[in-house]
């Protein structure tokens, strides 16, 4: 009876035992699929070489860039998520246009232009006219036309002309009486109405009859006096050798300090009216100014007619 309740109680222990040692597999074969695999780095620790490369070649392949990747995510971006600094900023709208401000410094002066003379703009023109003719002709003798233009001919002995800028031609606008031993400045000139008198540039003074140089320059001028004795004749006293009659073209009026232009003539004429003829050149500085003096020596007086002459011009500096 013993043996047998020992045999019961030892198949009872070994059923357990075999229990146990199955749900310890199970419990082992299931742990590695529910734990998650983690890295734990040792601290202290030197790897082999061998490790060190795989480490190294599964950080190169975890950091490796697709480009193309990389610009879908770019353009599917979500557009809030950039900072404000980087934001498109609305600008107001731009108002009406306020008033100009004051005006600025003045610029310091620049460089002098090169000075055109009037023989420059003409040898100019001349080179363009010429240069048109020429291909003019061209165009003729190709056409068959062989005759030599005449501008062509016109421009190649045409000399170089200037235009004068100082220059006039007036009249006496009426009578002068000279009295007896005078010396009078002949007044009062007019430009005539009739074709063919002049009056160019600044210099000329009519009313006064003085012409005043604008340049320093040698100048011509000329004088035609129409002279009335009339009463010379008539007078009682004896004509003498000292009675005659001196015209004048004086600078500032000084006929005895600066030359001037002298025409001595004497009254003997058996004509009412004869006339004196002055002509000459003078250097006239900038300023100064000339007119027309008659002295007369004799003994009665004398009529300077209206429509005598007065002319000059600026031959050059």
């Amino acid at each position: 009876m013993r043996l047998w309740l020992l045999a019961a109680l030892a198949a009872l222990l070994w059923s357990h035992g075999t229990l146990l040692e199955g749900a310890e597999a199970k419990k082992a074969r299931k742990r590695p699929k529910e734990m998650t695999p983690q890295h734990t780095e040792v601290l202290n620790t030197t790897l082999s070489n061998s490790e060190e490369e795989d480490e190294i070649t599964k950080v190169t392949e975890s950091q490796r860039v697709d480009p193309h990747g990389s610009w879908m995510d770019f353009v599917k971006r979500p557009v809030g998520n950039f900072p404000a600094k980087c934001r498109k900023r609305k600008r107001p709208l731009p108002g009406p246009q306020g008033p100009p401000g004051p005006p600025g410094p003045q610029g310091p002066p620049g460089a002098p232009g090169a000075e055109v003379t009037q023989e420059v703009l003409l040898k100019e023109f001349k080179e363009m006219i010429k240069e048109a003719t020429e291909r003019r002709a061209l165009v003729d003798r190709a056409s068959g036309q062989s005759q030599v233009p005449t501008t062509l001919l016109a421009l190649e002995g045409m000399a170089s002309y200037r235009r004068i800028e100082e220059a006039f031609h007036c009249k006496l606008r009426g009578p002068v009486v000279v009295d007896k031993k005078t010396l009078t400045e002949l007044q009062n000139f007019q430009t005539p109405p009739a074709k063919g008198a002049f009056l160019r540039g600044t210099g000329m003074d009519q009313s006064t009859g003085r012409f005043t140089a604008p340049i320093t320059g040698i100048y011509q001028f000329s004088a035609n006096v129409h002279i009335d004795h009339s009463e010379v004749k008539r007078s009682k006293n004896q004509l003498r050798a000292r009675d005659n009659l001196r015209v004048l073209i004086c600078i500032e009026s000084l006929c005895h300090r600066y030359t001037s232009l002298e025409m001595i003539v004497g009254l003997e004429s058996n004509s009412k009216i004869f006339t004196v003829y002055v002509h000459g050149l003078l250097e006239l500085q900038a300023g100064q100014y000339t007119s027309i003096f008659v002295d007369n020596a004799a003994g009665a007086s004398i009529t300077i007619q209206n429509g005598s002459d007065f002319m000059g011009m600026l031959l050059g500096v």
